[in-house]
């Protein structure tokens, strides 16, 4: 799947689950992202790419009690998919629910390639 995906876990802490096939995501991640820290939900166009962020659509918290937040950078072509929050929550969320789902309460984060085959 054409996403970096970054979230954390009820005890993990952000981590990159997807990297968009990059061996390191953190530069194109950054450039995505550049100035948003605080801002709990965007949809924004950086160059090819999407910047996507969203609360966690379950409500989930981390034992701190912070909600868990996504950050998703859709890379092409599924960027033409995503054109507001409420895109990305209806389009790209629920190709990534179920990997969540086995990722978030486990005692410690799986890697990119664990996550990549519990999406096919």
């Amino acid at each position: 799947m054409n996403l970096i995906w970054a979230t954390r876990g009820r005890t993990w802490g952000f981590r990159f689950l997807l990297n968009g096939g990059f061996p390191d995501p953190l530069a194109t991640y950054e450039v995505a992202f550049a100035g948003t820290e605080g801002v709990s939900s965007l949809c924004a166009r950086v160059g090819p790419n999407v910047a996507l962020r969203f609360p966690d659509p379950l409500g989930r918290r981390d034992d701190a009690g912070r909600i868990i937040p996504h950050d998703i950078v859709v890379l092409p072509p599924l960027d033409e998919e995503v054109r507001t929050v409420d895109d990305g929550v209806l389009r790209i969320w629920p190709r990534l629910a179920h990997a969540f789902e086995l990722a978030w309460d486990a005692p410690k984060p799986p890697s990119p390639g664990d996550v990549r085959a519990s999406l096919a």
